[in-house]
């Protein structure tokens, strides 16, 4: 599963702290740790009239978190082992709550894309020495179900984060939309305490800055490179997609307001079906094909998107968010097999391409969508499912080798 490549030490010793982490609690850490990430998409209209810029400019605004979750991740990869991991989660989520609450005040637009920034750094933080808790507490038996119900509430954030953005934005103002979300941050803050107990499993070596870089070197593992141009391109897709389509559903023709458009993100709730089984179906299909039918379910989607009906664009929403979704799990799957002991790191640099795709997809898209309309972001969008298709077909020539 597209968790397991940030697992680096199992310490079955350590099995019996799993009753703290039951499966609900590791889903809401996920969820408190990734609300923010998306959520702020739903509410990018409003967000447009407060600051009066264009929609591209501030849909890469809104989504500078990218650019800090890919810096985190980078750097969580190379030095997390340093790092006492329930420390560390506690107050990154601490310090996340900060951020959000001063977004509820930034008085333009190069404020917001900082703080948006800050966000994304704590959120990284917060993720990845989560994920190496869980490998360290977890024994071999129990770390699929703790992995699947860590995925599963990062597929919940998407859509309870959005639906409580639109609800709240619409209902009471931007203003108390951001201090609800460092509310939940702070909540996130206090499970975390309770729930994590003190594990650091094994202790850093004591590596020299330039042999910590020369890791870096395992992205020239076979497959390795072509993972995280794969995963580059499914967040390009997605971000663009969920960011613009706002504004097509709020337009004359479909006419939704804030409340509507906050219902319209249960197009999620299949993901959350869907997304805990990719393993089972790399499985039985292979890593190529699996890849494959994930990618073409987002194709499918993409397609209806372009239909000018209501019914037409969730059910392409739906089906795109399914895709993205298991296409993603897949490809940090293999990220993980593929790159063996250095899995911790490989995944780290697989996450931090994932995480740029999404700022370069609100920036490219963002301008496809301003100056040729919502055809050109979406075709922009499938040129990019296209070619995580073709790059991926090195997942199966590495699985046969």
């Amino acid at each position: 599963m597209w968790i397991q490549g940030l697992v680096m030490h199992p310490d079955t010793s350590a099995a019996t702290r799993l009753s703290t982490l039951s499966s609900p609690v590791i889903g809401l850490i996920a969820f408190f740790t990734l609300v923010d990430l998306f959520a702020t998409q739903a509410i990018l209209p409003l967000l447009v009239d407060r600051y009066g810029v264009s929609p591209a400019a501030m849909g890469v605004a809104v989504n500078a978190s990218t650019l800090g979750m890919a810096i985190g991740a980078a750097i969580a990869a190379l030095f997390g082992d340093l790092v006492d991991r329930r420390t560390g989660i506690v107050v990154s989520l601490l310090l996340l709550a900060l951020p959000t609450a001063l977004l509820a005040g930034a008085p333009g637009l190069p404020s917001f894309s900082l703080l948006r920034v800050v966000q994304g750094l704590c959120m990284a933080t917060a993720f990845t020495l989560t994920l190496a808790h869980l490998g360290a507490v977890c024994s071999r038996q129990a770390q699929a179900g703790a992995f699947a119900a860590y995925i599963t509430g990062n597929v919940a954030s998407n859509l309870v984060g959005r639906l409580i953005a639109a609800s709240a934005a619409g209902a009471f103002g931007l203003t108390v939309n951001f201090y609800a979300f460092a509310g939940l941050n702070l909540l996130g803050a206090a499970l975390a305490y309770v729930a994590v107990q003190p594990a650091r499993g094994e202790p850093g070596t004591a590596q020299s800055l330039a042999d910590r870089w020369r890791l870096l070197g395992v992205v020239r593992e076979p497959g390795i490179g072509a993972a995280c141009a794969v995963g580059f391109s499914i967040l390009f897709a997605f971000i663009g997609v969920f960011s613009y389509v706002n504004f097509v559903l709020m337009a004359p023709g479909l006419g939704l307001g804030m409340m509507s458009l906050g219902i319209v993100y249960f197009v999620f709730l299949p993901s959350l079906v869907v997304t805990p089984l990719a393993g089972r179906v790399v499985a039985r299909l292979g890593t190529g094909r699996a890849l494959n039918l994930g990618l073409g379910l987002a194709g499918l989607g993409l397609g209806l998107l372009l239909v000018g009906s209501l019914a037409a664009i969730l059910l392409g929403l739906a089906l795109f968010a399914v895709g993205a979704f298991l296409a993603q799990a897949i490809a940090t799957g293999f990220v993980s097999r593929a790159a063996g002991a250095r899995r911790g790191v490989a995944s780290g640099l697989y996450l931090a391409s994932y995480f740029s795709g999404g700022l370069a997809g609100a920036a490219v898209l963002g301008q496809a969508f301003q100056r040729y309309g919502w055809p050109a972001c979406v075709a922009g969008a499938a040129f990019a499912i296209g070619l995580a298709a073709v790059l991926g077909r090195q997942f199966g020539r590495v699985d046969a080798a």
